[in-house]
């Protein structure tokens, strides 16, 4: 299959939907819609998204069907990014090759635009006219409270507490694993997840989904502590070695180089062969897998 235009044709429904969306349904004041806008329109790969639209057309469906719930995942994985940047968290001044949000718009309004994109989720989920797709309210509920539970503090905030914490900390294996299986994991986990509930599949497919999401989830994260030590701030659109500067616990620091790759490669196989029951409908997951191996950024 050709994974590049895959991804282009799924990234441009997402880029599409968020421009109509912010066009037709302006924010006032103005400053707090120009925020919210620009950390969405910053240059994001949409992996989320991607990754709730490729499992949803394993069974069947067409991607612009669940273009606005797949969104929904971007405005939250961005409002993460956001807060992610602030001073008080990992203060970062680069986020994709730009000024981060608060280096733009001030502190205040950058606060303002990761609430507004928070809640604007679950308005998008929640809203009829522009989710057409035909589910019953059991499953739209289902879709509520993954994602709920993966972006609070029982997920991504639990492990973005635990990072803040664990700066200057001894590296350990079982507060790194907690970090990476809530803070990065968790949102990838559901929304591959995301995608079996609006094709409502069965729950043994789910199943198979949960482990390739758990395992992509977790091997993104190894690869991006790698690229941390090995990229370049413009291969990686943030400055290089901000773990290190903020005496992060990453893999690197707790396992070293080498290991680190191995355990990447060990945890794509293990996610590719989650999915092996399923057709070529999944290649794209298959492909997404193996590219990140290999990616840059």
């Amino acid at each position: 299959m050709d994974l590049k235009l895959f991804i282009e044709e799924r990234k441009q429904l997402v880029d599409d939907f968020i421009q109509t969306y912010f066009t037709q349904k302006p924010v006032r004041p103005e400053a707090l819609n120009k925020s919210i806008v620009y950390s969405l329109e910053a240059g994001g790969k949409r992996i989320r998204p991607l990754l709730c639209m490729a499992a949803y057309e394993i069974f069947g469906g067409r991607p612009q069907d669940v273009a606005g719930f797949a969104t929904s995942l971007e405005f939250i994985h961005t409002y993460s990014l956001i807060h992610d940047d602030l001073p008080a968290m990992d203060n970062d001044d680069l986020r994709r090759g730009k000024p981060t949000n608060h280096k733009v718009f001030g502190e205040g309004m950058a606060i303002l635009a990761g609430d507004a994109l928070l809640t604007e989720a679950f308005s998008l989920i929640a809203d009829p006219a522009i989710n057409q797709l035909q589910l019953k309210s059991s499953s739209i509920l289902k879709f509520v409270r993954e994602i709920s539970i993966a972006s609070g503090a029982h997920g991504m905030v639990g492990g973005q507490a635990q990072d803040l914490l664990s700066e200057d900390a001894e590296p350990d294996e079982n507060t790194l694993s907690f970090i990476h299986h809530h803070k990065t994991a968790a949102l990838i986990t559901v929304s591959v997840r995301a995608g079996g509930i609006l094709a409502m599949c069965d729950e043994q497919a789910m199943i198979r989904l949960t482990k390739y999401g758990n395992n992509l989830g977790l091997a993104f994260q190894v690869t991006d502590d790698i690229l941390d030590v090995e990229g370049t701030t413009e291969q990686m659109g943030k400055p290089r070695g901000s773990d290190e500067k903020m005496n992060k616990m990453t893999y690197p620091k707790l396992y070293g180089l080498d290991e680190s790759r191995r355990k990447a490669r060990e945890l794509i196989d293990d996610a590719v062969e989650a999915i092996s029951v399923f057709d070529s409908k999944a290649d794209p997951l298959r492909e997404i897998a193996r590219y990140l191996l290999s990616r840059k950024s």
